[in-house]
């Protein structure tokens, strides 16, 4: 069969319909972009045509709540516009979360979403929750977790050692200290030295766990045998028997020069440390190292050889008379080095605490203050400081910025004024009723003596 045309009177209300339809679409509202805050009520949250007039209406999401007053409707308008496009929903708040006793928090908002983190001062530890978040719980917010406890850290038991001990504690946490000492022993046995620190103290490695500051001493008899030096003798450290950090100093004999170090200690492993030194014969060729008296020898010999020559330096601070620091000599024949120059040197510049009127050093103070030492001053009550507060030792008794004063504050002054002008009016009624108010009287006396004398 042929396909039958349709009559175009018969097509003329699917054209309309169509045209209709599409009249309707241009002229509706947009698609409602997504809130984070609200979100469109059943049925239009399904709705994708929203012709002119339509109210469509919003539910605040969880963690928000209607700003008092908000409308939650909105309404396509003439210019196929919503309104009103205000602020409907607004966070919801945590309560605050409390303090945290011997730690931090840092909290910049309470609002839904936002976090606190918390952290301990030194010496704590922190036990619980490092961070908490405003979460839904319900149908409102609150924290995520319980704000956490900052304990102070703690240390186990120190260490026992053999031949010794420590007075206990009922606990050991930071900063906390125990210091060993050895057994006593009967008499005329040989004493126990205590070898390494005697004191250790509770600490904390890098995740916050307790630690002793180092290991325990060790109580050990040390015994070093009497050190003897040919063509030498000693200067102190007579008598033995020589125990642990016992010293004895040499000295050469007359015609021989020392070899090694003056000085000499007995260490925990029964010996001398550095070894005993030695005294060599001094011959003509030879030039024993000179002693030079603030200033050190390069390069360091115990001695040198006829024609070498060594650089003398001075200490810091000290000086040839010429003003150079560094000289250098010659051994010369005969063991002679000659005229040896003397390093001199400054006094040591020390400063004393300025004298302040109605005021006080409060932080710094001390005895005496070397080149670069601060001091912080405050004045009395009722006192201002006229300066910095801050000022720094700079030499040969010299402060900068200068050494402030503290003057009479302003109010105190005008409170001093009062005072004098209420005690000098005060001053003058008393004259006023003294000398002149009595005088009155005195003068009206005699007149009505007199007016009675007549009378009669």
């Amino acid at each position: 069969m042929g396909q039958r045309s349709v009559p175009l009177p018969a097509l003329l209300p699917v054209l309309v319909l169509c045209q209709l339809r599409g009249a309707q679409a241009q002229g509706s509202c947009p698609i409602p972009e997504r809130l984070s805050s609200a979100e469109l009520t059943q049925p239009y949250s399904e709705m994708h045509n929203f012709p002119m007039g339509t109210e469509i209406t919003f539910t605040c999401r969880p963690g928000y709540m209607r700003v008092p007053g908000a409308s939650l409707t909105w309404t396509c308008g003439e210019d196929l516009k919503w309104s009103p496009m205000g602020v409907m929903c607004t966070e919801r708040r945590c309560k605050y979360p409390g303090d945290l006793p011997n730690g931090n928090m840092d909290v910049t908002d309470l609002t839904f979403g936002s976090k606190v983190t918390f952290s301990c001062y030194e010496g704590y530890r922190l036990l619980g929750n490092k961070e908490v978040t405003c979460i839904i719980k319900g149908a409102g917010v609150d924290w995520s977790g319980a704000v956490p406890y900052c304990e102070k850290i703690p240390c186990e038991p120190p260490p026992k050692i053999a031949n010794g001990g420590y007075e206990e504690q009922a606990s050991y946490v930071y900063q906390s200290s125990v210091t060993y000492r050895c057994q006593e022993v009967p008499r005329g046995s040989d004493p126990f030295s205590l070898i390494g620190q005697d004191t250790i103290h509770c600490t904390a490695d890098a995740n916050s766990n307790g630690v002793w500051s180092g290991p325990p001493p060790e109580c050990r008899v040390v015994k070093c045998e009497d050190p003897r030096v040919e063509n030498g003798r000693k200067v102190s450290g007579f008598a033995g028997p020589y125990r642990y950090k016992d010293s004895v100093v040499f000295e050469c004999d007359q015609g021989y020069y020392i070899v090694g170090e003056r000085v000499i200690t007995c260490e925990e492993n029964n010996s001398w440390v550095p070894p005993k030194p030695t005294c060599e014969r001094i011959t003509p060729d030879v030039c024993p190292a000179p002693e030079i008296p603030n200033g050190v020898l390069v390069p360091a010999k115990p001695a040198y050889g006829t024609g070498e020559s060594v650089q003398i330096r001075c200490n810091a601070g000290c000086s040839f008379p010429g003003g150079s620091a560094e000289m250098t000599v010659t051994c010369q024949e005969q063991s002679s080095w000659g005229v040896l120059p003397r390093c001199t040197c400054e006094p040591e510049d020390f400063g004393s605490t300025p004298v302040i009127r109605n005021g006080r050093v409060i932080v710094g103070e001390k005895p005496s203050y070397s080149v670069g030492d601060f001091i912080i001053i405050e004045c009395y009550t009722g006192y201002t400081l006229n300066g910095e507060a801050q000022i720094q030792y700079v030499g040969k008794g010299q402060w900068a910025p200068a050494v402030p004063t503290c003057q009479l504050s302003g109010y105190i002054i005008a409170i001093i004024c009062v005072i004098v002008v209420v005690v000098v009016l005060l001053a003058a009624f008393w004259v006023y009723k003294k000398f002149f108010s009595q005088n009155g009287k005195r003068e009206s006396t005699p007149s009505s003596a007199e007016y009675r004398m007549y009378k009669a």
